[in-house]
């Protein structure tokens, strides 16, 4: 259903530490249920790493089979947060943990930047989560818990910008 009583078009950035776990998993699945939602109040989606370590690379193999096998495609390259042109750019900036927000927090350097940034888990719908726990160096089932915690989130993140 689409909305066109919102007329201001969002651009969300999704952002964990390295990009090629939870904020290209959360880019893939957020797109995926705009477009199957027939969402047209998204104008870009995108995910960033706060550090430069995976720069160029794509998303952790084993984030990429987890995501398949329940039909998303994650395609994004890894790339590096920039502040400098991040916070101007995008609406929404999303961080996946409680160190993201720090770490983004304090990145911010002009007002209205701070207000920017969001916790992924913000927008969980009718489920309380902490946080999106890196799956870096766990198991398989990490992987499967995390796409848990960003289907339910992005739902209720199209929810929220519905408003």
């Amino acid at each position: 259903m689409s909305n066109s009583n919102n007329p201001a078009k969002k651009r969300v950035l999704f952002v964990c530490l390295g990009n090629i776990c939870r904020s290209p998993a959360a880019e893939a699945i957020f797109r995926s249920k705009v477009i199957e939602k027939g969402e047209d109040f998204i104008d870009e989606i995108d995910s960033a790493g706060l550090n430069g370590y995976h720069n160029g690379e794509m998303a952790d193999s084993r984030m990429i089979r987890a995501a398949k096998r329940r039909g998303y495609n994650i395609t994004s390259i890894s790339r590096k947060f920039n502040p400098d042109i991040d916070f101007d750019k995008f609406d929404l900036i999303i961080g996946m943990d409680d160190f993201n927000i720090k770490e983004l927090k304090k990145l911010a350097k002009r007002a209205g930047e701070i207000s920017k940034i969001s916790k992924m888990t913000d927008f969980a719908d009718g489920k309380s989560y902490g946080e999106v726990p890196d799956p870096y160096y766990g198991g398989e089932d990490g992987f499967d818990k995390v796409l848990d915690i960003l289907e339910n989130c992005s739902d209720g993140l199209i929810a929220k910008l519905r408003l």
